[in-house]
């Protein structure tokens, strides 16, 4: 199994920046694919980016070019990087894995972007 720790998140206004740190323990050499994922209220939850295998990413077209995904496999960490944010990116962020055909989900971190 695997477990999440999400970190990050809060308040700020439009056009600013905040970063998101995802820690994984336990069974992570089993992992081959991680990413966020948000959800706004009363909204289909919305895959934001993802890193698998080899370190391919991809990324939704509404973050493009605005948030960074990366890993620092040293301390088992997945981070996002949000830059220029926009109202609509308001809502609850989670990260994911997912290992040995199982998916593993840490706690949401809430990003509000004022306008």
């Amino acid at each position: 199994q695997v477990q999440l720790r999400v970190s990050g998140g809060g308040l700020v206004q439009a056009g600013m920046s905040l970063s998101l740190s995802c820690v994984a323990t336990g069974s992570v050499s089993s992992i081959n694919e991680l990413g966020w994922y948000r959800q706004a209220p009363g909204q289909q939850r919305e895959l934001v980016a993802r890193i698998a295998t080899g370190s391919s990413t991809n990324y939704a077209d509404s973050v493009k070019g605005r948030f960074t995904i990366s890993m620092d496999h040293g301390k088992n960490t997945l981070y996002l990087q949000m830059n220029s944010l926009k109202p609509e990116d308001t809502a609850d962020y989670y990260c994911y894995v997912n290992a040995r055909g199982a998916t593993y989900r840490g706690q949401g971190t809430q990003v509000t972007v004022s306008s």
